[in-house]
């Protein structure tokens, strides 16, 4: 696999511009989240997963009804948690 090899300027504050082609390549564009990872063989930048890139990623699992369904389970038992947590705490305080 070939590999894209460029060359970038830090300027005095840190920033950099990352060239066209792998912007374009790796779809970074303005306000796109970059991860740093540091390698033995130097530092990686690699696109953050925004909300956006992960939905319908559990369409494979359930479908949008079954999904609902279980959200609502689950804020139903946080309610209810939360109501025993703050039932609890006034239970000690007394």
């Amino acid at each position: 696999m070939p590999v894209l090899e460029s060359e970038v300027v830090v300027t005095r504050k840190g920033q950099t511009t990352i060239s066209a082609r792998p912007r374009a390549k790796y779809k970074i564009q303005e306000e796109t989240r970059l991860r740093i990872i540091e390698t033995e063989a130097g530092i990686l930048l690699k696109p953050k997963k925004s909300t956006l890139d992960l939905a319908g990623s559990g369409a494979k699992y359930a479908t949008t009804e079954e999904m609902k369904k279980l959200l609502d389970k689950l804020r139903e038992e946080d309610a209810s948690n939360g109501l025993r947590h703050q039932i609890l705490h006034r239970a000690l305080l007394l």
